[in-house]
């Protein structure tokens, strides 16, 4: 589909980050641009900002777990325009807490917004899409979707994406609708995605603590995102797919090789690698040792506040990473 003027584009996570470069790309391109984001300021920020391209904005802030906000975004971009051609569900989180025995909480959310407002998105937007005859929908995944190892919660709502991407896909060309689908497996990109609980809902408590080996893991990770690549080369290589109607929308090709290389060791039957070099980390030897130490070196303390607490026959991560690193095999 053509990126021309008159036409409107839907983008969740405006506020900033990739969500924010994809507003600009579409408004430079002469859309009318709908911004949706659940932070408020930097939403009208942003607006602003691409409202001083030239173009028509409506900024609509938007929880999108929440499905009857999710429908009123839409009605609201009809109101305003009269018809949506491109919708991009990009808003993201990810969460630091311990995912097995941190509150529950960090699954609700990440999966409520990385998950559900995918879902709420496709719902909300495909029958209008349908009805017009013309239309693409972009899901921002994340090579996370492919390539398990940025967290459990976090790769699941990225697989979980990817998945129905694909699906969507199939529909569409199964049903002879003229409605591209496109999904986005971003590598490091030079976003806030790393402060994203700075947006955590109140109706869920307490964020909850980071886990233990966040003190190793989080300044590696913010490092090679703060070398990633420039939110607005993403933007561009989202509408180059939009324009050729492409569906995978990758920004890293090393990454792409090490998805290719798991799934060639899945089709042989190897289990899983426990220790895979990761673009702009350090060497994943030197991550599991850091890790190893930290986890010897800190006993019980390791149990989070809030959590489950010790197991009962005094079990810790500490002394189950020591025993298992004494393992023989």
């Amino acid at each position: 589909m053509e990126l021309t003027a008159g036409k409107v584009a839907v983008v969740t996570g405006a506020a900033s980050g990739i969500g924010l470069a994809l507003a600009e790309r579409f408004a430079r391109a002469g859309l009318d641009v709908v911004l949706a984001d659940v932070e408020r300021p930097a939403l009208e920020a942003a607006a602003e900002k691409i409202a001083g391209l030239g173009g028509k904005t409506l900024a609509v802030p938007t929880d999108v777990s929440d499905e009857a906000a999710v429908t009123a975004l839409a009605a609201a971009a009809v109101d305003r325009f009269g018809a949506v051609h491109v919708v991009c569900n990009n808003a993201g989180v990810a969460s630091h807490a311990d995912p097995w025995i941190g509150p529950l909480s960090a699954w609700k959310w990440v999966l409520g917004v990385n998950l559900w407002g995918v879902i709420h998105g496709i719902r909300a937007f495909l029958p209008l899409l349908a009805t017009q005859r013309e239309g693409h929908i972009v899901n921002t995944a994340s090579i996370a979707g492919l390539i398990p190892g940025a967290g459990p919660i976090y790769d699941a709502t990225k697989h979980a994406v990817v998945a129905i991407s694909e699906n969507l896909y199939q529909a569409m060309n199964m049903a002879m609708f003229p409605i591209g689908v496109s999904v986005l497996c971003p590598g490091w990109v030079r976003t806030s995605i790393e402060q994203a609980d700075r947006n955590w809902p109140q109706d869920l408590g307490e964020v909850p603590p980071p886990v233990a080996t966040a003190e190793v893991i989080l300044p590696h990770v913010q490092r090679a995102i703060d070398e990633g690549m420039a939110p607005a080369a993403v933007a561009d290589l989202v509408a180059d797919a939009i324009t050729a109607n492409r569906f995978w929308v990758f920004t890293d090709p090393r990454f792409t090789q090490i998805a290719l290389d798991r799934w060639q060791r899945i089709a042989e039957g190897h289990n899983p690698q426990t220790e895979v070099d990761a673009p702009g980390m350090p060497p994943a030897k030197q991550l599991v040792a850091e890790i190893r130490r930290l986890l010897a070196g800190q006993g019980g303390a390791l149990w989070l506040a809030g959590g489950p607490g010790p197991r009962r026959d005094g079990t810790t991560w500490s002394r189950m990473t020591t025993e298992a690193a004494k393992a023989p095999g």
